[in-house]
């Protein structure tokens, strides 16, 4: 299992969707939506 299907099912367990996900942490919806699909660049 990668980081990306950890924060994904985390993120499903808590009921949180990817904007709510991003507004808590402070990012870009964008930014979840790479780290969840394994796109994201340093």
């Amino acid at each position: 299992m990668n980081i990306g299907s950890v924060i994904k099912k985390a993120r499903r367990e808590k009921d949180l969707t990817q904007e709510q996900l991003a507004e808590y942490l402070n990012v870009s919806v964008s930014a979840v939506s790479q780290w969840e699909s394994g796109v994201s660049h340093k």
